[in-house]
């Protein structure tokens, strides 16, 4: 069965810009595009452009986005049957404006994904049970995540969480989770601290392990990303490169740290890999267009071994 992703589809509509305008401001924009994406379905194809083998929950409109979306799920050779099509809402989407410095702001409207429900998750225990590994994002309904969690944890299945969009988690349901991906940003609201550098991003890891998760790897960018487990803390750097589009980094880094994990890596190793897609990653536009394949990975690492000689 390989990794099973339970998350969201969607069509991303970016918009380019110097910079997003401010309240009640209109300004000429660089450039529009469609782009697809949703923070589930970008994690899917970034573990299978990796060489993973990749089955992908979730939910789509009856409409045109939503037949696109399976399409490019079906080309990427994620098998899509538990993709389920929704009668009454429409594929999700997400408004990007993406200023030139590579920042951006997002709205997601999740429109079919958020259908996606406890009662479907349930039918599902065979799949999920089967499983080398889950994982999930927040894009979602919450009690459907939690069900499918429960339902890992229940079998003895690792689950990968990426808490994004940030929201506040039940003790219950991170005590079931094997490895949390947060941000800074995301790290600072689960535990209730604000964090702003690796000291505090330590502070907050150590008290999402108190509440029961395994692993926290606190993602930062181009700082790399941060381990702490009961083991202790790794830091673990990133690789210095100019972003061009901030879009889905975080999304190649959780599909190559599950693609790593599944192939026997130990965390350490499974980190710096996933910390070398997210730098290529941010280095072209869009969302799924931006995600790397393994040959352009391991070039990377070779270059970037060469040029630390």
């Amino acid at each position: 069965m390989g990794i099973v992703v339970i998350g969201s589809l969607n069509m991303d509509m970016v918009v380019r810009t110097v910079r997003a305008p401010e309240a009640g401001e209109t300004l000429f924009g660089q450039g529009f595009a469609l782009s697809p994406g949703g923070k589930g379905a970008n994690q899917a194809v970034a573990a299978a452009r990796l060489g993973a083998e990749l089955t992908m929950v979730g939910r789509v409109g009856k409409d045109t986005f939503g037949g696109e979306l399976l399409e490019i799920m079906r080309q990427e050779g994620i098998h899509i049957e538990h993709i389920s099509v929704s009668d009454k809402l429409v594929t999700g989407v997400a408004s990007i404006v993406l200023e030139e410095n590579g920042e951006n702001r997002i709205i997601v409207v999740p429109g079919a994904n958020i259908e996606l429900n406890v009662e479907d998750i349930q039918k599902l225990t065979s799949v999920i049970s089967s499983a080398e590994l889950i994982m999930l994002q927040l894009e979602m309904d919450l009690a459907m995540s939690e069900c499918a969690i429960a339902i890992a944890h229940s079998h003895g299945i690792p689950v990968i969480l990426n808490p994004a969009p940030a929201r506040v988690l039940s003790d219950e349901m991170l005590s079931q989770v094997t490895y949390l991906t947060p941000n800074e940003t995301e790290a600072g609201i689960l535990a209730g601290i604000a964090v702003s550098s690796l000291e505090t991003a330590k502070q907050a890891a150590q008290i999402l392990l108190q509440k029961g998760v395994q692993h926290v790897i606190v993602t930062m960018g181009s700082k790399g990303a941060l381990i702490v487990n009961h083991e202790g803390v790794q830091h673990i750097p990133g690789f210095p490169v100019q972003a061009v589009d901030t879009v889905a980094a975080g999304d190649s880094f959780n599909g190559a740290l599950a693609q790593q994990l599944t192939s026997g890596k130990i965390l350490k190793e499974a980190v710096s890999f996933a910390n070398a897609v997210g730098a290529l990653t941010v280095g072209k536009a869009g969302a799924i267009p931006s995600l790397p394949w393994l040959a352009e990975v391991e070039q990377f690492l070779k270059q970037e071994a060469a040029r630390l000689e």
